[in-house]
Parts: C-alpha cells; structure tokens; sequence
C-alpha cells in the first residue's frame, strides 16, 4: 500500500471556519468527508489528528469524535501504532453500493411518477439542471459533482420520506470518489447531464418505463467505465 505523508496532503487545504453556535466535530467531520469524496485527501493518505486539530484550531476531543464518525462512514481506517488512513477504494464496495443505491433510487423515481414532485422542489430541480450546465460550459467539476449530488437529494426528498435521503446519501459515498475520477473530461458531465434531463422529464410526464429505463441507464454508466478506472488510478484502489 502507498502511504502518502500528511503534510503532503494537508499542506494546500484550506477549510471554512468553525461555527462557535454548532458542534465542533459534526463541522470538523463534515469538512474532512468533503475533502476524502473530492480526492482533496487521496485514498491512503495518513492524517494526522494533531495536524488536523491544527489546522481547524480545535481540541483533541471533537477531532477524535470526527475521525470516529468518519470510521463508520467508512472513509477512514486506523491502522494500530501507524495512525489514520483515507481508505482506499475496493471494487466490491463500489459494486454493492450501485447496487443498493440502484434499488433506492428506481423505488424514488417509480414513486414520483405516481405522486409528482411539489412545486418548491420542481423549481429547485429545474435550477440544478441551469447550475450543472454552467459548469459543464466552465469545464468545472467541482461544481457539477455538487449540483450532480444535489439533484438526486433532491428527488429523494420529493418523496417526502426523510430516510430515502439519508439512505441516499450514505450508499452515495463510496461512489463519489470513483465519481470524481471520472468527470474529468467535459463531454461525460454534458452526457450526465442530459441524462438528468430526461430522467426529470419523464418523471414529470409521468411515464413509469421510461422514467426506470432512463435512471437504470444512467446508475449503471459508472460500472461502464470501472475496469479503466482501475486502471489509471491503481494506487487508489485496495
């Protein structure tokens, strides 16, 4: 396994400021998970608690608590004597979670064709939509992978089941990494982007089949491109 130093991977971070009127470790976690989906942090770089406690100006306590939560989120492994490292990518896992997040998704979308999507949140979608081809047009990853997420919250929460969103999210994460290796060129975020278009379209036409053929479709391009992932990012991977 490679292991990266810390202050490699440290050293150009910059992260918000804490909010005094919010828990210390639900902001000092919330910032290191972005980080880790981004590949700001790579998969099997070592971080440091000390480090990170300096860099957020916070105690030893919330930074323990954060490392802890990011533990179950599976995005970090301690190794006994060695310290903490950003887990590694594993193909099983990548496999399981578009499975599981296949399942999720094709009930929410089978959902909306039978009870439609509430006017607040048909804005809030159609607005995603305007936000990712901006930055398909600035060739700016960043901010499509964020609008790219927001989109699929969003259709879960017109579900109008809290947990369809929670469950969401969290079988998300072992994919958004693999997701950020693969929007580098500019032509596949305009192809998940009209991808999202027809699957809004179809909801909102209300057709069932073509609404679970266009989201199996697009869930599915991610395992198109897995192997040559894997290949071009061997150290990445477990």
């Amino acid at each position: 396994m490679t292991e990266r130093p810390t202050a490699r991977e440290l050293a150009g971070l910059r992260f918000p400021g804490l909010d005094p009127a919010r828990p210390t470790a639900e902001q000092i976690h919330e910032s290191l998970r972005s980080a880790i989906l981004s590949t700001a942090l790579a998969p099997g770089c070592l971080v440091s608690e000390t480090e990170i406690g300096l860099k957020f100006g916070a105690s030893r306590t919330p930074v323990r608590e954060a490392f802890a939560l990011l533990r179950d989120d599976g995005l970090i492994v301690t190794r006994p004597s060695r310290g903490n490292y950003v887990s590694k990518l594993s193909e099983h896992d990548i496999r399981q979670a578009q499975f599981l997040r296949e399942g999720l998704e094709l009930a929410t979308v089978r959902r909306l064709c039978e009870t439609g999507i509430a006017p607040d949140l048909r804005i809030a979608l159609e607005d995603c939509l305007t936000a990712q081809a901006d930055a398909v047009a600035q060739d700016d990853n960043g901010a499509f992978q964020h609008q790219d997420n927001e989109f699929h919250i969003l259709l879960a929460r017109a579900t109008g089941y809290p947990r369809a969103e929670t469950l969401l999210v969290r079988e998300k994460a072992a994919l958004d990494r693999l997701r950020v290796l693969a929007l580098s060129p500019a032509r596949h975020k305009g192809r998940l982007l009209d991808e999202h278009r027809n699957i809004l379209t179809a909801i909102l036409d209300k057709d069932v089949e073509r609404t679970l053929a266009a989201t199996r479709t697009h869930l599915r391009s991610i395992l198109n491109v897995l192997s040559r992932l894997i290949t071009e990012n061997r150290d990445f991977f477990a």
